[in-house]
């Protein structure tokens, strides 16, 4: 079955012309929201532990880029990759450690990409800069965990950033001319289809380059989990996050790159939705999804277009 929807790894294989995998690294960045600069106790449902391979991990960035580029090498044979700087909030620092940190990636010549995930807040022309510098030698992507285009709902989550911060950094990577993508976590507490509607419509008008889907899931650990166990919250059974992210896939735009559907976590620290870890099946359900309503990602972006 051919996919209704615009995958990174099809995006990349177009690309380089073979398969590529990004590596995760814990490149021992902190986080504004957790170190008090803007608060102590994180975002509700935030455990790094629950999704980045290192992120408990006391390892040198070169061990574990070693590592990963050997097991995705020897089970699948992959020869490219892109480092993937994803635990915490990987541009909160100064440059010259940023710098220092990316710099890491020149050291193999296996790897093709940069990314980098981090908080909108988190960015200025100076790191832009540094950042763009990378773009001769590499993809770069920089991924902006924006969770939701409403302010209440980010402030309702302990985000404490706005969508206006997110709407700077777009600005400033794009004067740069870097790759952006846009974390968006579907199912928030007290979200409503239309709110979810209206994130897609907002970022479907915007000058990025991709998005990444979460779900929201309850990890062993977070002020999430209190809420779930004092039934406070309700999660997304996942038809229900089948006919959410379909809804927004028909409305953004078809060449706008998905760099993943559905968030994951490891087992041990996930409580529920178990459902999220069962990438394949989700995937064989939104291309369903799409056959009965005869549709694919940008239909409806396509069709208010004409219509305009």
């Amino acid at each position: 079955m051919a996919n209704k929807f615009y995958p990174f790894s099809q995006y990349l294989k177009n690309k380089f012309g073979e398969r590529v995998h990004r590596v995760s690294i814990n490149a021992g960045f902190k986080c504004p929201n957790l170190d008090g600069a803007l608060s102590a106790d994180g975002c509700i449902y935030c455990n790094n532990k629950a999704f980045g391979i290192y992120a408990n991990a006391d390892k040198l960035v070169e061990d574990q880029i070693n590592e990963s580029i050997k097991f995705y090498r020897e089970r699948f044979g992959v020869k490219k990759f892109i480092a993937y700087f994803q635990s915490f909030s990987n541009t909160y620092a100064d440059t010259k450690i940023l710098k220092k940190r990316y710099d890491i990636i020149r050291r193999f010549p296996e790897i093709v990409g940069l990314a980098i995930s981090t908080r909108p807040d988190c960015i200025d022309q100076e790191k832009i800069e540094l950042i763009s510098q990378y773009q001769k030698d590499y993809l770069v992507w920089v991924e902006y965990g924006l969770q939701t285009t409403h302010n209440r709902l980010l402030n309702s989550i302990n985000r404490n950033h706005t969508y206006e911060d997110f709407l700077t950094a777009v600005k400033l990577s794009r004067d740069y001319e870097i790759n952006v993508g846009a974390h968006v976590i579907l199912g928030l507490p007290n979200a409503t289809r239309d709110q979810m509607e209206e994130d897609a419509q907002r970022l479907a008008k915007l000058d990025i380059q991709g998005i990444k889907f979460h779900v929201l899931h309850v990890l062993k650990g977070t002020r999430l989990e209190s809420m779930y166990q004092r039934n406070e919250i309700k999660l997304l059974e996942r038809d229900a996050y089948i006919k959410i992210l379909c809804d927004f896939l028909e409305i953004i735009p078809s060449s706008m790159i998905i760099l993943r559907l559905i968030s994951t976590a490891f087992k041990d620290y996930l409580i529920a939705p178990k459902w999220i870890n069962d990438k394949n099946e989700v995937i064989k359900q939104l291309n369903r999804e799409f056959d009965t309503r005869k549709t694919y990602q940008g239909y409806r972006n396509e069709r208010a277009y004409c219509k305009s």
